[in-house]
């Protein structure tokens, strides 16, 4: 923080924890409609590295305020107002801030991994266009580029956010969901946009310089490519098929289900296995409830489709890419998905506990070397699951069932774990 931003900062006596609590007592009484309840005016406030961890603060109204290093985990910060805010360094780990005014706020090195920012507007803003808090504004006037970039949005729900003319410079939006974003003419260089899904996004007229989009989603995307390095570019799924795509199947897609249930019922003697092994499946219906045991899908594009309660035993999905999909209560015993990419899936409920075959042999489900970044994982039966050298970083798996779960060589910074599993996994990994 410069010397300017001191003297600024100074000039507002900071708030203690205990009068910060009154004042957030008063304000979630006020969300919930008792006596005595005062929305949180906080306009201007010194704040820095105060806890607002699991509170209600939605609507309060923060503009110009000083908050960097506060804790805001968990808390529910839906419409707030952090207009030119100071959040470098916030934690705002898994936040709710649905539709909250960040125009012009600082957000340098703050923490936004799993926060709910759908509707956000991110734009630039400027406290000269207001009418109060001199010291604050030349203070703010101050902030560098730099300052106002280099964000972790990495899994963030950012769907239908408004970032025209924002800097982002340094950011990392890895993994995070994007889906009709407005980020034109915003200052992105060396932005992380890994495996973002950037659908039907505008980023016309933006500075891409060492932007990478690596495995990113761009269907519909407003963006001149030719201004990004193809290694930045690796993996990239456009509108563009990767490889064989739906026209190309034997037959109507209608027709091989009903043909690969029959060869199930009749185990292999009648109908035909669905086999979509390096097939383009994006644009299919929903698959769930149907019945894809055995079915072969490797290296398959199943980005974002719907498999919820299928059937899907035994499944050989090894490399698929089956970020963003559904597969939530599907019976998934079994099932091969070495090295698959599972970023950001909904997997909440799925069955992967052993597939016992008939004589007693059991089929242990192989979850190797797969991407589970973001993942939900919760209340999943994940008996015996083995997750060698898998990266599950940020992914929920919260109320799963790890008993005798291999997580050698896995990478699990930042999964989230109830206190018991925590203790067996460390057990599990002595």
């Amino acid at each position: 923080m410069t010397e300017a931003e001191n003297k600024a900062r100074d000039k507002f006596p900071p708030l203690t924890q205990q009068e910060l609590d009154s004042v957030i007592r008063k304000h979630e009484d006020y969300i919930a409609g008792r006596k005595g309840g005062v929305r949180a005016h906080l306009v201007n406030t010194n704040l820095v590295g105060l806890s607002f961890c699991n509170r209600t603060l939605s609507d309060a109204d923060f503009t110009g305020a000083y908050l960097s290093e506060a804790d805001f985990s968990g808390a529910k910060l839906d419409r707030a107002v952090f207009y030119c805010a100071d959040l470098r360094q916030a934690n705002m780990y898994g936040a709710s801030l649905l539709n909250a005014d960040l125009r012009g706020a600082s957000l340098r090195g703050a923490n936004l991994i799993g926060a709910n920012m759908a509707g956000v507007d991110l734009r630039e803003g400027s406290l000269s266009n207001m009418g109060s808090g001199g010291e604050l504004k030349e203070a703010h006037k101050n902030l560098t580029i730099v300052d106002k970039g280099g964000a972790n949005l990495s899994g963030a729900n950012l769907n239908g956010v408004k970032m025209a003319g924002a800097v982002a410079v340094g950011s990392n939006f890895s993994d995070a969901t994007m889906k009709g974003a407005k980020i034109k003419k915003a200052s992105l260089k060396n932005a992380n946009f890994t495996s973002a899904d950037l659908e039907n996004a505008d980023l016309s007229e933006c500075d891409l310089e060492n932007v990478i989009l690596r495995g990113a989603v761009l269907t519909g995307t407003a963006i001149n490519l030719s201004e990004v390095s193809k290694e930045n570019l690796e993996g990239a799924l456009t509108s563009a098929p990767v490889g064989r795509s739906l026209k190309d199947l034997p037959l109507p897609l209608e027709q091989l289900l009903r043909l690969h249930k029959i060869w199930v019922d009749s185990n292999g003697k009648e109908g035909k296995q669905f086999d979509i092994v390096g097939y383009d499946m994006r644009g299919s219906a929903s698959f769930g409830g149907l019945c894809l045991t055995l079915m072969s899908g490797k290296k398959a594009i199943l980005y974002g489709l719907d498999f919820p309660k299928a059937q899907m035993q035994g499944s050989d999905l090894r490399e698929a890419d089956l970020r963003h999909a559904n597969l939530s209560d599907a019976d998934l015993r079994g099932g091969k998905f070495y090295k698959a990419q599972l970023r950001n899936t909904n997997l909440r409920g799925a069955q992967l506990q052993p597939l016992v075959l008939s004589g007693g042999a059991a089929l242990v489900s192989d979850m190797s070397g797969a991407s589970l970044r973001h993942a939900n994982l919760v209340k999943a039966n994940l008996r015996q699951v083995k997750f060698c050298n898998a990266d599950l970083c940020d992914a929920d798996l919260r109320g799963a069932d790890l008993t005798d779960t291999d997580f050698k060589g896995a990478s699990m910074e930042g999964t989230q774990l109830d206190a018991e599993q925590k203790e067996l996994i460390r057990a599990l990994t002595r």
